[in-house]
């Protein structure tokens, strides 16, 4: 008796590209990430030496210590980030709504006008501000750093949300409406859960991108407001290169934590990645 089974065809070409893919992740993201925890080990590790020849923790020691600032650094970056993130979420969440739910003349303008931040570079858009930012006072402080941290990453955030707004169906939250229930309650209870996929990998891209600025981050925190990128450019310019590995992993470890956080969100058919394809 025959099996029933449906018997899958492999192809070979498929199957190649796909091991291709692999080896070339693990080549471009693996490998040069071992290289840096190696390195921050290691004692002594001159060319051409395929291993260090001496281990051992005074990298991540003085990483540790209070003279490094790191931690005081990474609570900066965390400030920041988070500030970013939160009016992100104000600012683009009702702008993502519109453009993802309406269909108006000038729309497209408005998309390819959210796409400027990323096109120009910021030292143009900076240098403005940044005589602005001197004279209302917010040079060196969080609340100024988060805003210009805010100009490269809100269109991520509305690009990746009005995506998940274009699949995004109203009619439960007009149901809500004719049982009584006021605006803020349809969107804690109906538009928030449907929404929170996509918001959370919005909010994680946001929080990341703020967390990598480091010209944005010089001008307008004046040196005054040090955060990890400004940490660590130092030790890179200046040759240590073991401390300046132990400062890449801990900068390195939020990055790791979107793609882990992310990973089923940004999967195969996900509408999230709708925004992705209009940058």
């Amino acid at each position: 008796m025959a099996d029933p089974s449906p018997i899958k065809n492999t192809h070979p070409a498929k199957t190649a590209i796909r091991i291709l893919t692999v080896v070339a992740l693990v080549t471009t993201v693996l490998l040069p990430l071992i290289a840096v925890a190696l390195r921050s080990i290691a004692a002594n590790w001159f060319f051409p030496d395929v291993l260090p020849a001496k281990w051992g923790m005074n990298n991540w020691i003085y990483t540790f210590s209070d003279s490094s600032r790191v931690f005081s650094s990474l609570w900066n970056s965390i400030q920041v980030a988070a500030l970013v993130t939160g009016m992100a979420i104000v600012v683009g969440l009702p702008a993502a709504r519109v453009l993802g739910l309406q269909r108006f003349r000038g729309k497209a303008l408005i998309e390819w006008i959210l796409l400027l931040p990323i096109l120009v570079p910021p030292m143009v858009s900076v240098m403005g501000i940044h005589i602005l930012f001197i004279k209302v006072g917010l040079t060196g402080t969080v609340p100024g750093v988060a805003l210009v941290h805010l100009i490269p990453a809100i269109p991520y955030f509305i690009l990746v949300m009005s995506s998940m707004f274009s699949n995004y169906g109203t009619e439960l939250e007009d149901t809500a409406r004719t049982l009584g229930a006021n605006r803020y309650r349809v969107f804690y209870h109906v538009t928030l859960p449907a929404i929170s996929s996509g918001l959370l990998v919005a909010c994680l891209f946001t929080f990341l991108i703020s967390w990598s600025q480091y010209v944005t981050t010089l001008l307008i925190g004046g040196g005054v407001l040090l955060t990890l990128p400004l940490l660590l450019f130092p030790f890179l310019a200046g040759g240590n290169a073991g401390v300046a590995a132990a400062i890449t992993i801990v900068f390195v470890a939020p990055a790791v934590l979107v793609l882990v956080l992310t990973s089923r969100s940004l999967g195969r058919g996900s509408t999230v990645m709708g925004g992705f394809g209009k940058l």
